[in-house]
């Protein structure tokens, strides 16, 4: 029979037993084009936007509520500097400004004076862009982080959600 102490050293590799099951299997999904990480569930899809009152990232005096993005038909982009993946979307998003099509920003948990001088620098597609410093809106709305973008209608409500 087993000590306690011996049954002690079999467990680190029990577990590390059940992690590699669990990976391998991710990847045999990955593989399969089962599972697809760019196609995270959103509770928001066929919901307005959670209500919030923020201020802009241009002006701190300037406060938006949810109701300021309804009437039209927009992107709702969340961006932050620190984010890689955000500097390469960047310049897509100002093609498609340039095309017309109608961006609002959320700037999520970044700092205000590094994201205006990333606009300045790059460019900036958003008609409006909102600054969530403390990342309160991004919770509400259940973002994993940026980029994030949401398409909505012209009454606020969320389409489709794109990771």
């Amino acid at each position: 029979m087993l000590s306690s102490s011996r049954i002690k050293l079999f467990i680190p590799l029990v577990v590390f037993v059940l992690l590699a099951l669990v990976f391998l299997q991710l990847e045999k999904r990955m593989i399969s084009g089962d599972y697809d990480p760019s196609m995270l569930p959103s509770a928001l899809i066929g919901k307005p936007l959670p209500e919030f009152n923020l201020a802009t990232l241009d002006n701190p005096n300037t406060v938006i509520t949810s109701i300021n993005l309804n009437n039209k038909a927009a992107l709702l982009n969340v961006w932050a500097t620190w984010c890689v993946s955000c500097r390469v979307e960047h310049a897509y998003l100002n093609t498609l400004a340039e095309k017309g099509i109608t961006i609002f920003g959320l700037n999520y948990k970044d700092d205000q004076q590094k994201a205006n001088q990333w606009l300045t620098r790059l460019g900036n597609p958003y008609q409006l862009n909102l600054f969530d410093v403390n990342g309160k809106l991004g919770l509400n709305m259940g973002v994993y982080g940026a980029p994030e973008t949401y398409v909505l209608d012209a009454n606020g409500i969320v389409r489709y959600r794109h990771v």
